[in-house]
């Protein structure tokens, strides 16, 4: 299926703005938007020494996104009593790969990140949202968060199961003219390089989606 992509989100200065907005900070210091924290967040989710592993500050990132997983399910991934692969799983997605070069098998349904999507998911209180979003935080190059705005911006179907794979698509299309046009718009915004362009596109989408100054 392909990427419906609003005519306005091709508009630079109206993205650009889009995004001067969600990571603008309060005279007190305080982001505007706590999901510019997101990525951020403790030196980020992906950086070496956590990469391959669920730690709190994971959780307190989603939370940013208003995905508050219960504490007992935060403790069944931080410390299971079970024999579990979340980490094992989480292990088996590269951490260097960017989803416009990545494989299709990277994202297809039987890869190592969809196996861990699916058994996050299963676990009472966080569900397919709170999963792609703990997965988002940890391969933010590879796996674009994904919630009911950007589902309704994008023109997904009721039932999604390709937003991955139609993402990849649409950044490899066109000699990735998707790609060039996040990362002039991430320069025109002037938030810094560090955030990722799959960022970029699921936080314009959102505010996009919500309406003006929401």
């Amino acid at each position: 299926m392909t990427l419906n992509i609003p005519p306005d989100l091709w508009n630079q200065r109206y993205v650009a703005t889009l995004l001067q907005r969600y990571w603008a900070v309060l005279p007190d210091g305080t982001p505007a938007y706590t999901g510019s924290r997101f990525e951020r967040l403790g030196a980020g989710g992906d950086r070496p020494d956590v990469a391959n592993c669920f730690t709190a500050e994971d959780f307190v990132a989603v939370a940013a996104l208003s995905v508050d997983v219960p504490v007992r399910a935060v403790l069944q991934i931080l410390e299971p009593t079970r024999p579990h692969h979340y980490n094992g799983l989480l292990s088996e997605i590269p951490a260097e790969t960017a989803l416009v070069d990545a494989e299709a098998k990277h994202v297809a349904e039987d890869s190592p990140a969809w196996r861990l999507w699916t058994r996050l998911r299963e676990i009472d209180g966080v569900g397919p949202i709170g999963a792609g979003k703990l997965l988002a935080r940890k391969r933010p190059h590879l796996l674009p968060v994904y919630d009911s705005v950007i589902k309704k911006v994008f023109e997904r179907p009721t039932t999604d199961l390709g937003f991955w794979s139609d993402v990849r698509s649409a950044l490899r299309h066109d000699n990735r003219a998707l790609v060039q046009h996040l990362e002039a718009v991430r320069d025109l915004a002037e938030i810094g390089k560090d955030v990722s362009v799959l960022r970029i596109l699921d936080t314009a989408a959102w505010l996009h989606g919500q309406g003006p100054e929401v």
